[in-house]
């Protein structure tokens, strides 16, 4: 059961209302279990596409979560790497902020050490120890939102890091220690 943002956000007016009272009604503590998250990810380079559920009944999906490895694999290389869920949760937190579906454009998910060593050897604006390469790491596009404001709201989350690449028209998302830069 996916929750409308209209429906959270009254329901989260409730939910405070009742803490204040010093009691949780047991319907709150039912709608909280019920919350579900998903995103749409399309990768632009593999053009794969995925929709899905990746929390579910207080927990991450199994399933889902080997999903999104394998369309956010390294795509020079094939090469899989476990993504951070916290990394999926910022995607969903964000795109619920902006006010539109979780569908995301993937420029680079995951980056073999052999990949980021290469692209650093290219470009001055590849980390020496990117957090691409642990899975915690996302370059996207947002469907709806300009790159320009999509940077603005992840800045407001302060969930991580945030790059903005006006040139290339993309957003550096990672869940590493909160930080700014533009490429």
């Amino acid at each position: 059961m996916t929750i409308s943002r209209r429906r959270l956000l009254q329901f989260g007016g409730v939910a405070a209302f009742a803490a204040g009272a010093g009691t949780i009604a047991r319907p709150a503590r039912a709608a909280i279990s019920a919350i579900t998250k998903r995103v749409v990810l399309a990768n632009l380079h593999t053009g794969e596409d995925l929709d899905v559920e990746f929390f579910r009944d207080r927990a991450y999906v199994p399933q889902a979560m080997q999903q999104i490895e394998h369309i956010l694999r390294d795509f020079r290389t094939g090469d899989l790497h476990p993504i951070d869920p916290r990394l999926m949760d910022y995607l969903h937190n964000l795109a619920f902020t902006a006010g539109v579906d979780p569908a995301f454009s993937v420029i680079s998910g995951y980056r073999s050490p052999a990949t980021n060593a290469a692209l650093r050897a290219r470009s001055r604006g590849v980390a020496r120890h990117s957090l691409h390469m642990q899975g915690r790491a996302i370059d996207v596009r947002l469907a709806g939102v300009g790159c320009a404001d999509l940077a603005t709201k992840a800045l407001a989350l302060r969930c991580g890091g945030v790059g903005y690449y006006r040139t290339s028209d993309f957003v550096h998302l990672d869940t590493g220690a909160y930080r700014t830069w533009r490429g």
